[in-house]
Formats: structure tokens, C-alpha cells, sequence
């Protein structure tokens, strides 16, 4: 019987089920587990899902001759982001660990009858440990840094469940936590354990989630709400977005947790409108724990009830701001509340509400089942506990992250990441999303949590993590996110709105060539304006990424103003196209270029017309034989690049 059409009326029927529904899986001889996360999707997950439940469909008599005897439905099933996103689609056999890449629908019947059937290994689709070499290849994924040295809390079941399924969530200790919370402690020492674990909001700001909870408790009126936040909004930020994916069980279930230790009784969980996926599987997980008796009215029987709704953000990134959000649920216009209104006092409906994201709730069950001192015995000292990254930009191993708080930037990047594509050079690495810093590579061996960051002048935010090389302007970085800024700026306060359009601007003109020395002390004067002047954290943190690069890139700035140079070969207007003497005169740029600014005869030097010339770079991404330069500030940028590459 499914769990969808099972009604838990007691703890101990749950108790019951989840014995029952863990005792068949533990007869299962393996299962094949395909990556249904948005990449892979992409690329064809649900194809090949389909292709392998067909094929073990056709083989059913050959799998019970093999003692694999087990139902369809479990021995292949779609399950949330394995993490490692630039090897997908990706489809893994357990308990053997063994770990195929790049799977196509083509391909995908081989696993079944190979892997599955016969035993053997199938060799082109295992992970290459240096993929864009051909290196050796490995077998088993945990042997592989990328997931052999991280330690999962708050993806423990991403890529491991079925989303969808209820009974593979209580197989996998699901909903162990609320049954111990209501047989065995009060809601006093379920808020006394998350205060003692140490666990601190992983939304961005790093407030102590216990201590949150209580503030909430001694304001307490006639209610109370509890809402989590999922409208991740940060550029290259995916690990709430995989959690409602691929584990949305565990976030209402800490929600769960959370409104027994306040004694809330309703809820919402917010999702930003681009996450339809997300969306999808979090409301029938809603439905179903509804019918099963875990959400509603006297849940398992007890006299706590739990009513939660799902509501979505209409694409503004400022909703992602606590008191913007609220106001957003009820209908206004999403803007934020000064902040000497706290949330625990007058949020939602000028009513106490506690607002956690999605990882910290995910991590509640996690807590109250293993115990606090379980979790702080993981991280750094101010910072208990994992944190989870999505790690992106100029990386091998592109993905999901987590690992112990207190880990250093360079074993992240470099231990886990595999590196800097094709090896070149280290240049910076942001963190905390659009208002985070941009550090330097004196700053790798820093370590990641959130007090030593924020000394740094960056930020742990809710957990992006962008690599650049030395093909990464800073000035140009700065710039840009600046400009998603001032889109996603409500404008309400005139710091934020007027002071991102001013240092803008400013950027702008350096860009140019048309910037001045005391331009930069403009720049540091506003940055300091919209920090201690803006109304919320987005314009209070607007400012990092522009001061973070004046302090640690404070001469690229300089060479943009002083020598009209951009040494990354970045900024158009200070850049120009030329051919060098190892053109061939194939004649493939000229027919490529859109304004038709080259000129040349077949087998003979082609010359650039600087004077048509849009300087879209489309010459050089075209030519075979390394023949056209980037010239900045009279200077061959893409030979000084190469050089310092090597």
C-alpha cells in the first residue's frame, strides 16, 4: 500500500510503517539511482529513467535468476541533484557506489543489461578524474574528493531519495525527529536543544537560530507563524533550490519541529516563481503528509496541529530580505520594514513569526534526532555545524557543496572543485551572492565560516560561491553586480536607490577610460553612505562587492584610470582586435565577423579596421591558430595571460 493512502492515526503506526518500508529496502540486492535535477533534466534524466525502468521491466525474470528481487519502482528511481552538476545526467548503482557519467537514453540500457545483468563495469561512462584530460578513470564515486571529503547534513538525502516518495523518506529515518520531539520532549527542550547545537541561520545574516526562536517566545501573543524562505534569488545560488527538489519531506518536518517548539499552528513556505520544480514536489509533499495525518489537525493522534501553505514570489530578489518577504505574503507590495521592527515581535501580520531559509530548517531534523552536541561537534567555534555551497564560475567540478564550517576557500576550490579549468590562474573567488566580497588568492587559505569571512570584508550569505581566473576583470565584476543591483533595488530608501545608480555610474566611466583618481575615493565615500544609511541588508551589503575589490584589485582600478588598461582584456572601449603574424589567411574570421571589419586575401595577413571593428570578440573565438591578440593599454593582453598561465 503506498504511504499516499495510508493515514498515520498514532506515533506508533508511523513507527510501525517505517520499520516496515526500511525492512523491504534492506532485502533489496541494489538500486539504481538517476539524477533528476534541473541539469540533467535538461539533458535527458527522465529519458533515461524511463529507458532503465523499461528495460528492468523486460528482465524481470532475469533479475530474480540473479536474486535481485525487487520491485520496479525501487530499483530505479529519480532523485534530486547528486551534486557533481557538470558530470550529469548522472546515474549511480548502490551499494556498490559505482558512479556513470554523462548518460544518455542511448546509453542508459547498457546499465541494465551490463552493470545490472552481467556485473561488468562499462568503462566510456565512468567519471575521468580529470575529465577534460582524459585521465583515469574511477569506478566509485566515493572515491572521489569531490564527494569522498564532504560531510552532508543538509543534502543528506538530496540525490538519495525519491522526492515524491513518502515511505523512501521514513526508510531513510524520515520523521524520526517529530516522533521524538512529541513522545519525549517538551516544546521548551526541542528550542533548548536547537540553541545548543549551535546552529545559526544559513540565509545569509548567521543570527543563532535558538536564540531567534526564544526572542519569538517571549513576545508570544495569541499566535505565532513560521515561515521558510525559499526565494533563493542570489546569481550562480542553487542549495535551497536542490533541497526542495530533492528532500522536501526534511524541510516540513523541521518546519514541524520548529512550530511545536513555538506552539504555531500555521505556516507558509515561500518560494521564488522560478523554481517550478521546486514548487511541484513541494506541495504534493504537502498533500501527502496531509492525508497521512503529519500535517493538519492532532497530528499522529497528539493534540499538536499544523497547518502549512505554500505561496510563491513574484521574481523580486529584494522578497528574499525577511520583512519584504512577510509583506509580500500578505498581499503588498514587497518591500522591507526598518529594522528596529524585529520579525519575532511584529512579523507576518504584525504577529511574532520566525523566518528561517530552507537549510536551516533542513538541518532541524537532523538535530533532534542525533542531538545537539552531535552537530556542534562539527565546524569552527562561532560556527557549528556544515554549510552547504553551490560552487560555479571558472571550476572543474561545477555543483553542490557541503562540508564542515571552518574549512579553508583552498580546500573547497582546489581539493573538492578539482581546481581552476584548464589550469590557469587563481584570481578571486565571491562568496555570499550579489552583496558578497570578492577575495584574493592570499585569501585561500581563510576559513570559511561566517565571523572570519565577514573580517575579510565578504560574507558567507546564504552560500554562492563564484571562482574567477585571470581572464576576470574586477573592475567589470563589480560593475555587474552593481547593475543586478540596482534592478532589484525596491527603491524605497534613497541610499540604496540613489547611491547604487551614482557608484554605478562611476564604475562605468572607469570602465570607459574615462575615470579619474578621486573617482575611486567617490566610489569608498557612497559605498560608506549605503552602508550605514540603507534601509535592509540589500542595500547595507550592496556595497561589498565594489569595496572588496578597491581593497584586494585597488591597481586594476588604477591601470583602467591611469593607463586605460584592462589587464583581463575585458572592458571594450579599452581593448582592440589584432591580427598577429601567425594568421594563416584562412579566411574564416573575415567571413565571421558581423560588421565585415576584416580585410585580407586567401593565405595572406588579414588586418582588423579598428574603426568598424565592435570589438565582439567573435575573430578570435573562430580562429584555429591562436592569430588574433587583445591589445589593451598598448599592451598584448592575451600573451601576457598565456605567459602567466603556463
Amino acid at each position: 500500500m503506498s504511504a499516499s493512502t495510508v493515514t498515520f492515526s498514532s506515533i506508533d503506526a508511523l513507527h510501525k510503517r517505517a520499520a516496515k518500508v526500511k525492512a523491504e529496502q534492506e532485502k533489496h540486492s541494489m538500486e539504481v539511482l538517476v539524477c533528476a535535477g534541473p541539469g540533467c533534466i535538461a539533458q535527458g534524466a527522465k529519458e533515461i529513467y524511463q529507458v532503465i525502468t523499461d528495460k528492468l521491466d523486460e528482465h524481470k525474470t532475469a533479475l530474480k535468476k540473479k536474486k535481485l528481487e525487487v520491485g520496479v519502482q525501487l530499483v530505479s528511481k529519480c532523485t534530486g541533484c547528486h551534486g557533481m552538476c557538470e558530470a550529469g545526467p548522472v546515474v549511480t548503482l548502490e551499494p556498490s557506489h559505482h558512479f556513470y557519467t554523462h548518460v544518455t537514453a542511448k546509453n542508459a540500457g547498457d546499465i541494465v543489461e551490463k552493470a545490472i545483468l552481467e556485473g561488468e563495469i562499462i568503462e566510456k561512462l565512468l567519471y575521468h578524474q580529470e575529465a577534460r584530460k582524459g585521465g583515469n578513470t574511477v569506478k566509485r564515486y566515493t572515491d572521489i574528493p569531490f564527494y569522498a571529503l564532504q560531510n552532508r547534513i543538509a543534502l543528506r538525502n538530496v540525490g538519495v531519495v525519491d522526492p515524491l516518495d513518502l515511505d523512501d523518506y521514513l526508510a531513510h529515518d524520515g520523521f524520526k525527529a517529530i516522533a521524538k520531539a512529541l513522545t519525549s520532549m517538551t516544546p521548551e527542550e526541542v528550542a533548548d536543544e536547537v540553541e545548543k547545537s549551535g546552529l545559526r541561520g544559513r540565509g545569509g545574516a548567521g543570527f543563532p537560530t535558538g536564540r531567534k526562536w526564544k526572542s519569538a517566545l517571549r513576545v508570544k501573543k495569541d499566535r505565532v507563524w513560521v515561515i521558510c524562505n525559499g526565494d533563493e534569488g542570489d546569481p550562480g545560488a542553487f542549495m535551497d533550490r536542490a533541497i526542495m527538489e530533492g528532500d522536501p519531506y526534511s524541510v516540513i518536518e523541521g518546519m514541524l519541529l520548529g512550530a511545536y517548539a513555538l506552539g504555531a499552528t500555521e505556516g507558509y513556505i515561500y518560494v521564488r516563481h522560478e523554481y517550478p520544480l521546486a514548487v511541484k514536489h513541494l506541495q504534493l509533499a504537502i498533500e501527502k503528509m496531509t492525508a497521512a495525518g503529519l500535517l493538519g489537525d492532532k497530528i499522529l493522534g497528539t493534540d499538536f496541529s499544523f497547518h502549512l501553505k505554500l505561496t510563491r514570489g513574484g521574481g523580486a530578489f529584494v522578497c528574499g530580505e525577511s520583512s519584504a518577504l512577510m509583506r509580500s505574503i500578505e498581499g503588498k507590495v514587497g518591500e522591507p520594514r526598518a529594522k528596529y521592527v524585529r520579525s519575532v515581535e511584529k512579523g507576518l501580520h504584525d504577529e511574532p513569526t520566525v523566518l528561517n531559509n530552507v537549510e536551516t530548517w533542513t538541518c532541524i531534523p537532523a538535530i533532534i534526532h542525533k542531538g545537539a552536541s552531535w552537530f556542534s561537534s562539527l565546524g569552527s567555534k562561532t560556527s557549528k555545524g556544515t554549510k552547504a555551497f553551490s560552487l560555479v564560475g571558472k571550476v572543474k567540478h561545477t555543483g553542490l557543496v557541503e562540508v564542515p564550517m571552518g574549512r579553508t576557500l583552498r580546500e573547497i576550490i582546489f581539493d573538492i572543485g578539482g581546481g581552476i579549468i584548464d589550469d590557469r590562474p587563481f584570481k578571486a573567488v565571491q562568496t555570499g551572492g550579489p552583496s558578497g566580497g570578492c577575495l584574493p588568492i592570499d585569501k585561500l587559505d581563510l576559513p570559511v565560516d561566517f565571523d572570519t569571512l565577514a573580517k575579510a570584508g565578504a560574507m558567507m550569505g546564504s552560500g554562492g560561491m563564484i571562482v574567477m581566473d585571470d581572464r576576470t576583470c574586477m573592475v567589470d565584476v563589480a560593475k555587474y553586480f552593481i547593475n543586478f543591483l540596482i534592478g532589484e533595488s525596491c527603491g524605497k530608501c534613497v541610499p540604496c536607490r540613489e547611491g547604487l545608480r551614482q557608484v554605478y555610474d562611476l564604475l562605468d566611466k572607469i570602465t570607459r577610460g574615462d575615470g579619474e583618481m578621486d573617482d575611486i575615493d567617490k566610489i569608498e565615500a557612497l559605498c560608506h553612505t549605503m552602508e550605514v544609511a540603507s534601509l535592509c541588508a540589500l542595500g547595507k551589503s550592496a556595497p561589498y562587492p565594489v569595496t572588496s575589490t578597491i581593497q584586494y584589485f585597488r591597481e586594476e582600478y588604477e591601470e583602467h584610470i591611469r593607463d586605460h588598461k584592462c589587464r583581463a582584456g575585458v572592458c571594450k572601449p579599452l581593448i582592440k582586435y589584432h591580427i598577429n603574424k601567425d594568421c594563416t589567411g584562412c579566411l574564416v574570421c573575415k567571413r565571421q565577423c558581423p560588421v565585415e571589419a576584416i580585410s585580407g586575401e586567401k593565405k595572406k595577413l588579414h588586418i582588423i579596421d579598428q574603426d568598424i571593428c565592435t570589438t565582439c570578440g567573435i575573430c578570435m573565438e573562430v580562429c584555429n591558430f591562436d592569430a588574433v591578440d587583445i591589445i589593451s593599454g598598448g599592451v598584448t593582453v592575451t600573451q601576457q595571460l598565456e605567459k602567466a598561465a603556463k
